[in-house]
């Protein structure tokens, strides 16, 4: 297996909701969003092999109850991420998958393997380009989207907000395009600074949540998760 690694957090109650699991970040990624916070992982060299990670996991069987692959973009490592998730699950712990979607195929085959997905949603469709940086992103990104609803498989629906990169206007038509499609939840974050690879973004964050919008995105997606303070 190539699965090329780039870091290894042994335990993470927050990664695959209501579940203790140890996270994988896989090295690689195709898309370029100035908030990244994971941005040292768009390329390097592997930091750790899969056969030592495996061999940490077969000492939790039992004390973890799940394994997330996250990066990075797992999908960029599809074939590998698809072989180690299979070992994953025969060692018995449940699967999970963060993703920004950017191979709606190669998520539609990875679908089985998987026991969650979490799916980073940038923006309304049409913002898509100008976020990542790469043509057919927002393309790409609805029929991922598509993927997973249709799939019925758990999922969490999360964007991260900076108020630089999407207005409220953008929130509330991303909101309309996502309730088309037929989610019912999105979790909208803050934007965090670590790891940042734009300063500007860094330096411009404000809070950008108020009692109105709110009031407004709930009368959209009544399931919408709002960030506190």
């Amino acid at each position: 297996m190539n699965l090329r690694l780039g870091g290894f957090v042994p335990w993470s109650s927050v990664d695959y909701p209501g579940h203790q699991a140890a996270v994988l970040f896989v090295i690689g990624c195709p898309w370029r969003c100035p908030y990244c916070h994971n941005s040292h992982l768009w390329t390097g060299e592997p930091g750790l092999s899969w056969p030592v990670v495996r061999g940490f996991l077969e000492t939790r069987v039992g004390l973890l109850d799940a394994v997330v692959v996250s990066g990075g973009e797992p999908l960029a490592q599809a074939a590998a991420v698809r072989e180690a998730l299979a070992e994953i699950r025969t060692l018995g712990f449940a699967t999970a998958l963060h993703t920004a979607g950017v191979s709606p195929r190669r998520l539609q085959a990875m679908l089985g393997d998987l026991d969650w997905i979490g799916l980073d949603i940038k923006g309304p469709f049409s913002r898509y380009d100008a976020i990542t940086a790469r043509d057919e992103s927002g393309t790409a990104a609805r029929a991922s989207v598509e993927t997973v609803l249709r799939s019925g498989k758990p999922h969490e629906l999360r964007t991260t907000v900076h108020p630089e990169l999407l207005s409220d206007h953008d929130l509330i038509t991303m909101l309309r395009e996502l309730v088309a499609l037929g989610a019912r939840s999105v979790t909208l974050k803050n934007f965090r600074p670590m790891g940042c690879p734009d300063p500007r973004l860094a330096a411009t964050y404000r809070q950008w949540l108020t009692p109105r919008l709110a009031t407004e995105l709930r009368a959209i997606m009544p399931g919408v998760v709002l960030p506190e303070g």
